[in-house]
């Protein structure tokens, strides 16, 4: 007697998961290529400049914001995403374009490095529609506590 399963397909990643992939190892071969030397500032900024008007203007203010709040973070890129890590390289938090997952919204996320711990339980992402300057004061607080 035989019999018959039903199989499921595995497609493996999505498209945008693939293309974030290949962003992160043309991030890192960039790195090696610029060693110490080169700007990862302006790669930075030059992302910042390719995204789509929405979400450019809140890149550009999360930007200056980790930039005046925690100036010792280094600006890299990060699977493609502005990023700001520690001396060591940990990514402390990154800025997500919309359409990087096919999100209604950017996002504002932070990593295991950020110091944002809050009991047994606290948010490590925050979806950015616009910013107010409520919404940049508690940013610019939240980035302060997170290299604290």
């Amino acid at each position: 007697m035989s019999t018959t399963t039903a199989t499921k397909t595995y497609d493996g990643f999505s498209e945008e998961e693939r293309a974030a992939m290949k962003a992160h190892a043309e991030d890192l071969k960039a790195t090696s290529r610029r060693g110490t030397k080169g700007d990862a500032e302006s790669e930075v900024l030059a992302k910042i400049a390719e995204m789509q008007e929405a979400d450019r203007v809140i890149a550009e203010r999360v930007h200056a914001i980790v930039r005046s709040a925690a100036p010792g973070l280094i600006s890299k890129l990060w699977y493609g995403m502005p990023a700001y890590a520690h001396a060591d390289g940990k990514i402390v938090c990154f800025f997500q374009p919309a359409p990087k997952f096919k999100a209604r919204y950017a996002t504002l996320g932070f990593n295991d490095a950020a110091r944002l711990d809050d009991g047994t339980m606290w948010p490590t992402s925050y979806a950015l529609t616009t910013l107010t300057e409520a919404d940049e004061a508690r940013l610019a607080a939240l980035i302060t506590q997170a290299v604290s």
